[in-house]
């Protein structure tokens, strides 16, 4: 079965008052609706990055061909989505819980409170 919706641009049915790519919708990094072959790739590798060898920075670059900022970035996107909490709803409440703790650190450094 061939879902064209897949393939269709995300801001299709979005009212265009700009040019063509201009506006926060020209850069979405997942379309919503379905997770991409991408995105289960990413989910399968955070529940077991463990068992590749070497730095998970080093096997990010391996397998997906991108740096693991990017890799990050692509992440913290796709625990927010409720498609991934459907997917896999463990391992993205430990993401997200994960996420929330480092941010507390963070926060609670620059204020110069220990945790």
């Amino acid at each position: 079965m061939d879902d064209g919706a897949a393939l269709q641009p995300v801001n299709d049915s979005l009212e265009d008052d700009g040019p063509e790519g201009d506006g926060p919708e020209a850069d979405v990094a997942f379309p919503p609706g379905l997770l991409s072959e991408r995105d289960r790739q990413i989910l399968a590798f955070e529940r077991q990055w463990w068992k590749y060898a070497g730095a998970k920075e080093q096997a990010i670059r391996e397998l997906f061909d991108m740096s693991a900022t990017r890799y990050y970035q692509l992440l913290n996107i796709l625990i927010d989505r409720p498609e991934a909490l459907e997917c896999d709803p463990m391992l993205v409440k430990r993401l997200r819980r994960m996420r929330t703790q480092r941010q507390r650190r963070r926060a609670a450094s620059r204020l110069g409170i220990r945790p």
